[in-house]
């Protein structure tokens, strides 16, 4: 079994009361509608891991220009918020409950993958250069359009109108996703972000966008039912944020100032620096939550017992073991990933992964 005790306490988030220190963290799983509303397995999926407590669901845009991939759901429209809804049913109906990942992805888009077909927003007119998967097969991501600053401030206000939209359909909490090469990752890296207004250049300006996302959210919702995810040096959609000394300078100071708005947590994607990681433990003064990148089963409550995290979310774990809450309990064996059903089609690798009790 993971015999972490720690792993096991309970945990005060927010308004929420968790069991453990184990999360379901946020994946992609392209399954949703073509207009944005999730599948009609996604309440099944996500219910299933309910046990996990604190449930992340994959990105939901928050606008049409706010869509990458083919098939991922939406939050902005009416009939989205009510295709939640039963997602949110099924996860409180097991026990859990849902945080709503608000995602938007940027300049890590198609034309042919968005409801309108236009040219894709970022903070600079430079292509991500990155193979997107569309109906057609494969292409490049195309140069982007450069957001106005009018503009920005509308990108802030479809955050807050799409976290107001979770509450609606039933969520507990948004998770504002900063990470992973999108739009907000995209202002703070120097390689994707030459503006010379007040969003761009200084390691202020760059995290300035940022910053007024989270405060629009939490003004919106509550800063108690406001997470947000980063992803310090992650070289994903092809950004570079310079040396380690310039990631460090730009998150210390990034969730300095997120720290002043009181959000109920911070939830770090960790490549593996670790000095940096600590300085932001000794900053960041609510729940911290750890996904090390390629972390194995004997080291998911590592962090935790080094004081490095309160919770743990699982990636692929999670994914292929609906009931893997019980099997690390128990010690029992895990199911393997099947990496052809990760992304689209139907109920396999979806919702078919088999429990203990019907193994």
């Amino acid at each position: 079994m993971t015999s972490s005790s720690a792993l096991w306490q309970p945990f005060t988030l927010g308004r929420l009361q968790l069991a453990h220190r184990l999360a379901l963290a946020p994946m992609t799983r392209s399954r949703a509608n073509a207009d944005g509303t999730p599948g009609e397995h996604a309440a099944d999926y996500y219910g299933q891991r309910a046990s996990l407590g604190l449930v992340i669901t994959e990105g939901a845009q928050s606008s049409e220009d706010g869509q990458g991939y083919l098939n991922t759901p939406g939050i902005y429209t009416p009939e989205q918020i009510a295709g939640w809804k039963p997602v949110a049913d099924a996860v409180h109906d097991n026990g859990g409950h849902l945080f709503i990942q608000l995602m938007h992805v940027g300049r890590m888009s198609h034309p042919d993958n968005t409801p309108h077909h236009r040219q894709p927003v970022a903070p600079s007119a430079i292509s991500a250069d990155q193979d997107m998967f569309t109906a057609t097969g494969p292409q490049k991501t195309p140069v982007p359009r450069e957001l106005s600053t009018a503009e920005i401030h509308d990108v802030i206000g479809e955050f807050r109108d799409a976290a107001a939209s979770a509450i609606a359909a039933g969520a507990d909490g948004v998770e504002i996703h900063a990470a992973n090469g999108y739009l907000l990752h995209q202002f703070l890296s120097p390689n994707a972000n030459e503006r010379t207004d007040e969003y761009g250049g200084s390691v202020q300006n760059r995290a300035r966008f940022v910053i007024e996302v989270a405060k629009a959210v939490a003004q919106e919702i509550g800063a108690d039912r406001t997470g947000i995810r980063i992803s310090p040096a992650f070289p994903l959609g092809g950004l570079d944020e310079g040396d380690t000394e310039a990631v460090r300078a730009q998150y210390r100071y990034l969730v300095g100032e997120l720290a002043e708005l009181g959000l109920v947590y911070l939830h770090v994607h960790h490549l593996g620096d670790d000095e940096l990681l600590r300085s932001l433990r000794d900053t960041w003064p609510a729940a911290l939550l750890v996904v090390r990148y390629g972390r194995e089963r004997e080291q998911i409550a590592a962090d935790i017992d080094g004081g490095l995290a309160d919770i743990a979310p699982l990636g692929r774990f999670a994914l292929a073991n609906p009931d893997v809450v019980e099997r690390l309990r128990t010690g029992a064996a895990l199911n393997e990933v099947d990496p052809a059903t990760i992304f689209g089609g139907g109920t396999a690798g979806y919702t078919d992964y088999p429990a203990l009790t019907e193994t």
